[in-house]
């Protein structure tokens, strides 16, 4: 599987696509949205760095320069710029300067969809930010760059500000090797041996400090990231349900339709999920060994199960979670498993929800370009 080709989420705005079905990347960022624990630490987090950002570099009052990673085509697209760009006007008016203009650079895979984002969401954005400063909006500039966040994007000392969100638990690619250990999984699972764990984990750390080196490249001395990853609180429990429970159960789905004949065996065992869900450990031993940020913040949260979305169960969690991995499943199994596989998983993830409730963990640190 050529990642880069196929992780993506499924574009447009139909009933499987990934605009109507990415409520959990939304409330994280969004007060309106989402009233757990996780917004109460993010949103802080966000604003506390912009802020020292704000009264620590150079040049501010003039350009201020935003890139968003992993930006997807869904309605949390341009929801952290918003955000961004009103406490930066806070932030002005409090300082008596004027509002910087803003560069808003909105990076994802070239498969994503960003057709969506200027035809339907870019006109509400700016909508907003005329109703919230109304005459003293700045003039903000809106940029579409597609292309792997593992190899450098921007120009160099360029970025002030870096937001990503639910997008560095993907790997490059699927660990090396991984398929000889892994074949009972299509992730780390209660089944996956110590040498298949040890592969996910050493593939998240070689692209995780690929990720952190480019960047130094392109954020100014004194800038901001602020990182949200899908992870787990244990530093050693890498195979726990927390992290792993939600590919598992999907892995379940696609081993009855091996039963029944639907998916050859084979095909199943050379299926592996190109994601890793980091401790906050390991991603401070990362930082540290890399070395040009330094960790402001590093924090997790939790999200329930059920809150993804209106119903609190199986169904919105199967529906998200299609939205995700879809086009990975049609380029290895093709298309004409898709409707029955997601029922099964919307059986089972009901099932399971009925009887524990389950989370996902969230990851988010807060993180200072070294000068």
């Amino acid at each position: 599987m050529e990642v880069v080709q196929v992780l993506r989420m499924n574009g447009g705005l139909g009933e499987t696509s990934y605009a109507n079905n990415s409520l959990v990347q939304v409330y994280i960022i969004n007060l309106l949205f989402w009233r757990r624990k996780v917004i109460s630490m993010t949103k802080p987090i966000t604003e506390e760095a912009i802020t020292q950002v704000y009264r620590s570099v150079d040049g501010i009052s003039n350009r201020f320069c935003i890139a968003e990673l992993g930006c997807s085509s869904g309605p949390n697209t341009l929801a952290v710029a918003a955000e961004l760009i009103t406490t930066v006007h806070q932030l002005s008016r409090s300082h008596g300067r004027q509002l910087p203009e803003f560069q808003i650079l909105l990076n994802d895979l070239p498969g994503n969809d960003f057709n969506s984002i200027f035809h339907s969401l870019l006109p509400q954005f700016r909508a907003q930010l005329d109703q919230q400063m109304g005459s003293k909006s700045a003039p903000c500039f809106v940029y579409g760059v597609p292309g792997s966040f593992y190899g450098r994007l921007f120009a160099a000392n360029s970025l002030h500000f870096v937001h990503s969100s639910y997008s560095l638990m993907w790997l490059s690619k699927v660990p090396e090797g991984v398929e000889k250990w892994n074949k009972e999984e299509i992730y780390i699972g209660s089944k996956s041996p110590a040498p298949a764990i040890n592969v996910y984990y050493s593939q998240f750390r070689v692209d995780f400090h690929t990720f952190l080196k480019c960047r130094s490249e392109e954020v100014v001395g004194g800038g901001a990231m602020v990182l949200t990853i899908l992870g787990r609180k244990s530093d050693n429990a890498a195979a726990s349900k927390e992290c792993c429970y939600i590919w598992e159960l999907l892995a379940l789905s696609l081993k009855e339709m091996v039963s029944e004949g639907a998916i050859d065996e084979e095909k199943l065992h050379s299926f592996n999920i190109p994601q890793y869900m980091p401790s906050p450990a390991e991603v401070r031993r990362s930082v540290e060994e890399e070395g040009s940020f330094a960790i402001s913040r590093l924090d997790t949260s939790e999200i329930r199960w059920a809150d993804c979305g209106s119903s609190c169960g199986g169904k919105d969690v199967a529906k998200c979670m299609r939205s995700v991995a879809e086009p990975m499943l049609v380029e290895h199994f093709g298309e004409t498993i898709i409707d029955e596989l997601f029922g099964k998983y919307e059986r089972s993830l009901t099932d399971c929800m009925s009887k524990e409730e389950m989370k996902f963990i969230n990851v988010t640190v807060s993180l200072i370009r070294r000068g």
